[in-house]
C-alpha cells in the first residue's frame, strides 16, 4: 500500500502528448522508439528526475507525469518544459516532435491508429476487442490528469463532493479540441463529446461522466465498482482488468492509492498553461473543501443528472456556455445567470491571492482571451484548408517547445 497523504498535501499531474512528423504533422506511432532512444533499450516507464515518461494505449502518445506525489506544484511548469525540450531534441534527428492540444486536427483514426504492442498490451488488445479503439475518443485524445490525495473516508467525502461540483465547469476553462479531420466539430471540447459515449458498449464504465453521489469507500464499491465488475465479467474471461482501471468517470476514486483523479482537463499548448489551470482548479477545490464558498451539505446535494446538464452545455459551447441554473450559481455566491467564463472569473477573484504572480499572469490571459479552442478557431478563421490548419498547429508546437501561450 502506498503512503497515505492528507488533503492537498501532495499532487500528481499527468500530461499526454502526441508524436507527429515535424514535416507534415502526420501521426508518428513511435513512442517505443522514443523510450528506446532515452533508455538504451525498450521500457514502458522512464524516471527522469522529477518527471517520469511512459507509454499509453496507442503507439503515438507519450505521457509525462510527476515522478510520484510532489509537494511542490509551483516548479512543475519548468520541470515539464525541460522534459519536453529533451524529448523534442531526441526526436529531431528522426524528423518527429511533440504536438500539444487534446486532439490532432487532421488525424484519421481508422487508418492512423496503432495500439501499443509491448508491455501491458494484452489489456489494450482486450479493450480494442470490446470497444474498437480506432476512434477519436480512444486514439485521438490527449488530456491532463490531476491526482489529489485523501487520508480517510471523511477526507474522501469532502474531496469527492467538491470535485463533483467543479467538474461541469472544467471544459469552459480548458477546452482545446475544436477540430477533427479538418473540420470544426461544432463542439469546443470534442474530446469530451466522444468521452461521453466511447464506452457505450458497457455504459456502467463511464456512467453520466459526473460520478454518482457517493461519499464513502463502501458506498463507492457498491454503487460504482460492483456494477462495473458485473458488466465486464463476460468480456474479461482471463480476469486481467482492474476495476480502478475500468472506471472511466470524469473523476475516479483510486482507493489503491488513496487519491481521486480528475480526467476532464484538455491538455493545453504548453505546461505553463496546464499548470496554471491545474492550480486554479485546486485552489477552488480547497475553498470548497474549507466550506468558504458553500457548505459540504450543499455540495453533496447535487445529483449527477443536474451537474451533467451543465457539463454537457460546456462541452458544446466552452466558456460561452450560458449557465441558467440559478440554484447552481447560488452555490458559488452568484445571483444572476451568466456565462461559465464569468463564473470562472468570479471563482478566480475568490482564490487569486493564493496563486503566485506568474500563474496569475497566465490565468489573466486565459480568462481574457478564452479557451484554447476559442483561440485556435480565431486563428483558423474561415480557412479550414489542410495547409492553413498545419500552419496554425505548427505554431502550437512552437508554443510547446518554448513554453509560451498561444495568442492569435
Amino acid at each position: 500500500m502506498s503512503k497515505k497523504y492528507h488533503l492537498f498535501e501532495v499532487y500528481g499531474i499527468e500530461l499526454e502528448y502526441m508524436l507527429v512528423s515535424s514535416t507534415d504533422l502526420k501521426v508518428a506511432p513511435a513512442v517505443d522508439q522514443l523510450l528506446t532512444l532515452k533508455h538504451g533499450e525498450l521500457t514502458s516507464d522512464i524516471e527522469n528526475g522529477s518527471i517520469a515518461w511512459s507509454n499509453e494505449l496507442v503507439a503515438h502518445v507519450v505521457e509525462l507525469k510527476t515522478n510520484g506525489p510532489t509537494h511542490n506544484i509551483e516548479s512543475l511548469s519548468e520541470d515539464f518544459h525541460q522534459n519536453i525540450k529533451e524529448i523534442n531534441q531526441l526526436l529531431r534527428e528522426h524528423h518527429m516532435m511533440l504536438l500539444p492540444t487534446a486532439s490532432h486536427p487532421l488525424m484519421n483514426p481508422s487508418t492512423d491508429t496503432q495500439l501499443w504492442k509491448h508491455s501491458y498490451s494484452e489489456v489494450y488488445e482486450l479493450y480494442n476487442r470490446i470497444f474498437d479503439c480506432k476512434g477519436h475518443g480512444w486514439s485521438n485524445v490527449q488530456s491532463t490528469h490531476i491526482n489529489l490525495p485523501f487520508f480517510n473516508d471523511k477526507e474522501f467525502e469532502q474531496l469527492h463532493a467538491a470535485i463533483r461540483l467543479i467538474l461541469p465547469l472544467i471544459p469552459s476553462l480548458c477546452a482545446s479540441s475544436p477540430i477533427l479531420e479538418g473540420k470544426s466539430t461544432e463542439f469546443m471540447d470534442s474530446r469530451l463529446e466522444f468521452y461521453k459515449t466511447n464506452q457505450k458498449e458497457i455504459p456502467e464504465m463511464t456512467g453520466l461522466v459526473i460520478p454518482e453521489r457517493v461519499f464513502s469507500k463502501d458506498d463507492y464499491h457498491t454503487t460504482i465498482f460492483e456494477p462495473i465488475k458485473r458488466a465486464i465479467k463476460p468480456h474479461d474471461t482471463n480476469k486481467i482488468l482492474d476495476h480502478h482501471f475500468l472506471n472511466s468517470r470524469g473523476a475516479i476514486a483510486r482507493f489503491d492509492r488513496n487519491a481521486i483523479e480528475i480526467r476532464l482537463v484538455d491538455i493545453q499548448e504548453c505546461p505553463k498553461a496546464d499548470i496554471a489551470i491545474c492550480i486554479l482548479i485546486i485552489e477552488v477545490l480547497k475553498a470548497l473543501v474549507a466550506e468558504d464558498i458553500c457548505s459540504l451539505r450543499t455540495q453533496k446535494s447535487w445529483s449527477k443528472q443536474d451537474l451533467f446538464e451543465i457539463l454537457n452545455d460546456g462541452i458544446k459551447h466552452g466558456e460561452h456556455s450560458n449557465i441558467t441554473n440559478l440554484k447552481f450559481l447560488k452555490t458559488f455566491g452568484i445571483d444572476i445567470e451568466m456565462t461559465s467564463q464569468d463564473v470562472w472569473r468570479h471563482l478566480y477573484e475568490i482564490v487569486k491571492d493564493n496563486i503566485s504572480p506568474e500563474h496569475r499572469n497566465t490565468l489573466d490571459i486565459i480568462l481574457a482571451e478564452g479557451t484554447l479552442s476559442t483561440r485556435i478557431l480565431k486563428a483558423i478563421g474561415s480557412n479550414f484548408s489542410e495547409k492553413h490548419i498545419k500552419k496554425v498547429y505548427l505554431k502550437l508546437a512552437e508554443c510547446l517547445e518554448n513554453n509560451t501561450l498561444f495568442i492569435p
